[in-house]
């Protein structure tokens, strides 16, 4: 009995952990980070040659897509309209909403947008995209259902400040009440995106409380949008569902912060966005094992790859040689390149098997990066690098990134006092990570909240 008790008690606690908070909140936001600059890095560098690519000068003509999506039923915004105007806007828009994603400014709507901006260009030209096309193609889809912004964004710096805002005049005895967001999230409760970036979950908002006057003025833009769309017959009816259902999401989850903080639909609200987004992280990571593991395999089939030899060829290939003589140094070791091509498929098989033991896990992850890092040098594919280092980022354990978080606070505050700029307050917090106690406050500056405590999201990907 006290052996079902315990495993009835362990079973209790993670449900309560699943629902009570969104976990990860700095893995979810540093593949936020990932993908958006992967994103906007590649159309920056394509730019030039975009009209070949996804415009009217490319090969896949704009006939021949609008056949094939009439048959696949994918989704693109270039189908709208085959004017090269049109085109220009939807790549720009793409860019920016990278950029703004990447920034962490109104998340849950960039987000939406950025994976329209990615849709519309890869859909329209399907043939001309890799591997990192596909994996940005599904991460995209994923990360809307994430709530990315509660750490490293323009949403939690802001949050913040409205806490402080909030706090101070509650001090001086004021009518003012404020209570965190649940979970400790530093994502706003009104949700940025959605509508009224309210710090405080209290009751009705105040003068001391900043009202967000962009969050609903960009609401409303997109409702209009999405209205003349839908009014001239673009979208089909499952992605007219899904942009329609994510609009009312937002307007719900704005308005019951807003107006009904306290009440039980506000609490069933926050259950189920935090399952919803602890169920898209679990999906990221299954993605990211599902890649290295058929990969793995399908490699152990291949002749080359069993007597080592594998990596010896694409290093005689002009495509793949950016660096030459850097090729044919490699290629001179016979004994490297066996190594690196047994090596190779040993983790991309194994890595899945490990994600329960930490130390080896965390061994793999690195030896993951570095190996893509080296692709990317190498063989001259950096984007295709990029995308899987961000969604290797999962599995990066939290204290790794809070420390990474907490040294990219000092050197920006050594540029700050560099440049003679001061460091501005945050809710009491100093941005070069000193509070007004003397105590190392970084993350508070990052609008970090980790729900009761730094190893409540200790655990997400199985890590430390």
């Amino acid at each position: 009995m006290r052996r079902i008790d315990r495993l009835l008690a362990r079973l209790a606690g993670g449900v309560e952990r699943v629902t009570a908070s969104a976990l990860g909140p700095y893995q979810s936001a540093v593949v936020r980070i990932g993908f958006a600059a992967t994103w906007l890095l590649f159309l920056l560098r394509e730019f030039p040659h975009r009209h070949r690519l996804y415009g009217p000068d490319g090969p896949w003509s704009w006939h021949l897509a609008q056949q094939l999506i009439a048959d696949n039923g994918s989704f693109t915004a270039l189908m709208w309209s085959d004017s090269g105007g049109w085109f220009e806007i939807v790549y720009v828009l793409s860019m920016l909403s990278s950029l703004l994603l990447m920034l962490g400014w109104r998340t849950r709507t960039m987000s939406v947008l950025f994976m329209i901006g990615v849709l519309s260009l890869q859909n329209r030209s399907v043939f001309v995209g890799d591997g990192g096309d596909n994996v940005i193609h599904l991460m995209a889809i994923y990360l809307v259902l994430t709530r990315c912004g509660q750490v490293w964004s323009l949403d939690a710096r802001r949050a913040a400040r409205a806490r402080g805002g909030a706090a101070r005049p509650a001090e001086a005895g004021l009518a003012v009440v404020a209570r965190p967001a649940e979970g400790g999230t530093a994502e706003v409760a009104g949700s940025a995106e959605a509508g009224s970036a309210e710090a405080a979950e209290g009751p009705r908002a105040t003068s001391a409380a900043p009202v967000d006057r962009v969050g609903p003025v960009l609401w409303w833009l997109c409702g209009l949008a999405l209205s003349v769309v839908t009014f001239m017959g673009e979208l089909s009816s499952g992605w007219s569902l899904v942009f329609w259902g994510l609009w009312l999401v937002h307007a719900a989850w704005w308005a019951l912060g807003r107006y009904a903080p306290g009440s039980e639909p506000r609490a069933l609200f926050r259950i189920v966005t935090n399952l919803v987004h602890n169920a898209a992280l679990l999906v990221i990571m299954a993605e990211a094992c599902l890649i290295y593991a058929t990969a793995g395999w399908y490699k152990i089939q291949g002749g080359r790859w069993q007597d080592g030899t594998a990596v010896h060829y694409p290093l005689h290939l002009d495509y793949f040689s950016p660096w030459p003589a850097l090729g044919e140094l490699l290629v001179s070791s016979a004994v490297l390149l066996t190594l690196v091509t047994y090596g190779t498929v040993i983790v991309q098989v194994a890595f899945p098997f490990t994600l329960f033991n930490r130390r080896v896990k965390n061994v793999l992850l690195a030896f993951m990066i570095v190996e893509h890092a080296v692709i990317a040098v190498v063989l001259g594919l950096p984007f295709f690098s990029l995308a899987m280092i961000a969604a290797d980022a999962v599995f990066l354990p939290t204290s790794f990134l809070r420390r990474a978080g907490r040294g990219a606070a000092r050197c920006r505050a050594a540029v700050l006092s560099a440049g003679r700029w001061p460091a501005r307050r945050v809710d009491g917090v100093r941005e070069d990570g000193k509070d007004r106690r003397g105590e190392r406050g970084s993350e508070a500056a990052e609008g970090n909240g980790d729900g009761g405590g730094t190893e409540d999201h200790a655990r997400v990907g199985f890590t430390p």
